[in-house]
């Protein structure tokens, strides 16, 4: 299978998913599940203490990931470093022989569970992918020469769903000239809505991945419209997942997963899929071989 670079740029519908680093130094369900992934992604995120919850390191996991096989992408945020600390990490990243890095402002700590820890912010996501840049140019941040440069493959996000959708389309751009070669989106289920964002998008010469997160029943659905903005579950997938009961509402979400990433290939809204099955990451090979995709 390509790497998550090579996959990408020779026009291969590509498809990622996602390592959330557990909470404490057990980390055999996380290996367990990216076993599972082996051979079916091209790439595979590393969040960076998502949610501002105080997890393993990304870069730790994104080096025993790549050992297990994997191509990495190694989330880093700017809600936890300043400028020095950032570049030290992309450095340490490409020492380490991680190639690949999605850049993001992170989640405040007003969402997390340390809400008396002070934010840094010193950089934000357009910042930082510029920083990418220099360091791969082979200068610092300052524009002090570095004795080696790095050679990241910067990504970053972007949310097709936002309402209105026009301040959302800046910044996007604003990440394209910072350096962005791809963007990995924030979860949709709309697909009218999706297909008119990439209507704008495909102006560009960027990789775009859609975001495939996978409902595990209604109430999750429920929780997403109500309380993460920039997502919009359709009351039709909502119904779907409440006629299939509490027992079948998992099964039911797999296939509209599935379903939504099929519809993405087969009409080539997107450059391919990045499918977030949060702690059910296991599951992610099925909901590939139900969409079609060997």
């Amino acid at each position: 299978m390509k790497k998550f670079k090579e996959a990408l740029e020779s026009g291969e519908f590509t498809i990622t998913a996602e390592c959330g680093p557990p909470k404490g130094t057990d980390i055999e369900e996380m290996l367990s599940h990216a076993k599972h992934l082996l051979g079916k992604v091209h790439g595979i995120n590393v969040t960076d203490n998502q949610s501002a919850v105080v997890r393993i390191g990304s870069l730790g996991v994104c080096r025993l990931l790549s050992e297990m096989g994997h191509d990495p992408i190694f989330q880093l945020t700017c809600r936890d470093r300043n400028r020095l600390a950032i570049q030290s990490d992309l450095m340490g990243a490409h020492i380490l022989g991680i190639k690949n890095v999605l850049c993001m402002t992170g989640d405040h700590v007003s969402a997390g569970d340390h809400k008396t820890a002070k934010p840094v912010y010193d950089f934000e996501s357009v910042q930082l992918l510029q920083c990418v840049g220099k360091l791969n140019s082979g200068t610092d941040w300052e524009g002090n020469a570095m004795k080696g440069a790095t050679n990241l493959y910067q990504g970053a996000v972007v949310t097709p769903e936002s309402n209105p959708l026009e301040p959302q389309m800046l910044k996007f751009e604003k990440k394209i000239k910072a350096g962005a070669n791809f963007f990995q989106t924030q979860a949709i289920y709309d697909m009218d809505n999706f297909k008119r964002f990439m209507d704008r998008a495909r102006k560009h010469d960027v990789k775009v991945l859609a975001g495939i997160l996978l409902l595990k029943n209604a109430g999750m659905a429920n929780f997403l419209n109500k309380f993460v903005p920039g997502i919009t579950v359709p009351q039709e997938l909502i119904d779907k997942l409440k006629a299939a009961g509490k027992e079948g509402a998992l099964d039911a979400g797999m296939d509209i997963a599935a379903e939504q990433v099929r519809i993405i290939k087969e009409q080539g809204l997107a450059d391919g899929a990045h499918v977030m099955a949060i702690g059910l990451e296991d599951k992610v090979p099925d909901i590939l071989q139900r969409a079609g995709i060997a």
